[in-house]
């Protein structure tokens, strides 16, 4: 039997390498002070995130190697961009200081991956994660770049919770905390993952057409329902549901 010109992994693993395109491209235009195509290229790069798994899932090509390769993309794109990002529009004034903040979503976002690699078991199963996902804290930082920046500067009153913001995301991402790609969804799994593929690129035309504000509120919402969830379940004493994910 003749073996196909283009290999399956190739497939899925090219649609990953797109991943860490978009988060060059970031790199590139967030260099050129042109914030609003940088914070373009990161949701874009969420996007092929979802993707390669859509991909692997229907190929069934899913292993070890995709999963590290995965990981070394969200590091680019999820970690790198977002904080040059953030270094770039808003805390260069802060000097030193300023660089530390930066790289906080980064070097949270590398400990959370290597903590979900370390614990993975079952490569085609995905329950829950424990500590919010990277990509969900760097379309949240990229949103409001995106939204609030005018004329050099962060508008206020939303200023006020850049810094915060910034910390908060950085532990909640090495936290104990469970976070799903959206809370509650009953059937998880491919059709999860094809479901938010869509919501997506949805979010993405919207970003565009209508600046974003109102998708930010609803990504910031996401991550305070699951520190409510927990403070729940833990006065409570209630068992979390479906916490089979890392």
């Amino acid at each position: 039997m003749n073996k196909p010109l283009i290999s399956k992994a190739f497939i899925a693993n090219s649609v990953t390498s797109m991943n860490i395109f978009c988060g060059f491209m970031s790199i590139i235009y967030t260099s050129q002070n042109n914030f609003k195509y940088a914070a373009i290229f990161i949701i874009t790069a969420a996007i092929f995130d979802t993707l390669d798994g859509i991909v692997a899932r229907l190929l069934d090509t899913t292993s070890r190697f995709g999963v590290e390769l995965d990981s070394l993309s969200d590091v680019v794109s999820f970690g790198a961009a977002p904080s040059f990002l953030i270094y770039k529009a808003y805390a260069f004034q802060f000097g030193p200081w300023g660089i530390l903040l930066s790289a906080c979503i980064l070097i949270f976002g590398a400990l959370r991956l290597a903590r979900f690699n370390v614990m993975t078991e079952d490569l085609k199963t995905k329950g829950d994660f424990t500590g919010l996902p990277i990509p969900l804290a760097a379309i949240t930082m990229t949103l409001l770049f995106f939204s609030f920046y005018r004329e050099g500067r962060i508008i206020d009153p939303i200023s006020y919770i850049v810094t915060p913001l910034i910390i908060l995301l950085s532990i909640l991402m090495v936290s104990k905390i469970r976070y799903s790609a959206l809370p509650k969804l009953k059937d998880r799994k491919f059709k999860e993952k094809i479901f938010l593929f869509v919501i997506l690129i949805a979010a993405l035309i919207l970003t565009i057409i209508t600046n974003g504000q109102t998708l930010f509120f609803i990504f910031l919402s996401v991550i305070l329902f699951g520190i409510l969830r927990h403070f729940y379940y833990m006065i409570t004493g209630k068992k979390f549901e479906n916490g089979s994910g890392n």
